[in-house]
């Protein structure tokens, strides 16, 4: 299980006067600080696939920085399968897979010389990080350029080392960062597939994306966060109820419903 309760991240602004108008007019803007994760809870059990929504700046990804362990929160409590993230981050960190918005895979190393490079990392054998890499590749069609330099890779390439590399130490528990943005239809698929089969093991999956279908078809469970609060946790059959079924509806009716669930 992945468990998150009262979250809360305030960053110090340097310069308030270099803000955009937009930015001066965020409610979350309070002094010289802004609060961009001010009340986040959800959690996602095993094997249950969690879809993360909201609109660009709602606090999304400093929300799943904050689980990954690369940021302190101001307040609130992280679990994962069981371990405090905030009293044992190194522990944490061996558990959870993460995909973050940007791919960071070193362009003159190959495929499998990135993966490879973070299995090390986790302490994963050579022997078992060969093998590893040979399923990776089956599961994620990776097999025709794995050993090419990274550099050269197309978008949907990049995106599907960047998930084997997350998940080479086979985590307890994975969060992916909009993980099919930019991809084809095909791509896109494999790696839909590739989730499932994580749920399949028994996994919890924290998925955000701005990709309503693939909430529809994948998720066990829908949280909406707006201006770094939450405004919808529930199940996916609670979150389509919010509308006449379209999924689109629903996601605006919780942006307008000021209290939220």
């Amino acid at each position: 299980m992945i468990e998150i309760h009262g979250l809360a991240k305030k960053f110090a602004v340097a310069n308030p006067k270099k803000l955009s108008e937009q930015e001066k007019q965020d409610p979350r803007l309070k002094g010289r600080f802004f609060h961009s994760v001010e009340d986040v809870s959800f959690k996602c059990d095993a094997g249950k696939v969690l879809g993360l929504l909201g609109p660009n700046g709602a606090g999304k990804t400093t929300t799943l920085r904050m689980l990954s362990t690369a940021i302190k929160p101001t307040a609130g409590s992280l679990m994962i399968k069981g371990v405090d993230v905030l009293a044992n981050p190194i522990e944490a960190r061996r558990k959870l897979g993460f995909l973050s918005g940007s791919t960071g895979l070193y362009g003159r190393l190959s495929g499998r010389e990135n993966i490879t490079y973070f299995g090390r990392l986790h302490g994963v054998s050579e022997q078992e990080i060969r093998q590893r890499i040979d399923d990776l590749a089956d599961l994620l069609d990776m097999h025709s350029f794995l050993d090419r330099r990274c550099e050269g890779y197309s978008t949907g390439m990049k995106q599907k080392v960047s998930i084997a590399r997350a998940v080479i130490h086979q985590p307890e528990a994975v969060i992916l960062d909009e993980p099919t943005t930019g991809l084809d239809i095909m791509a896109t698929q494999t790696v839909l597939n590739f989730i499932r089969g994580l749920k399949e093991k028994g996994i919890p999956v924290i998925f955000s994306t701005h990709h309503l279908d693939e909430v529809d078809e994948l998720c066990d469970s829908v949280t909406v966060i707006d201006k770094g609060r939450n405004r919808f946790n529930g199940s996916l059959d609670e979150f389509r109820g919010l509308s006449s079924g379209s999924m689109h509806e629903s996601f605006m009716t919780t942006l307008t419903e000021q209290g939220g669930h």
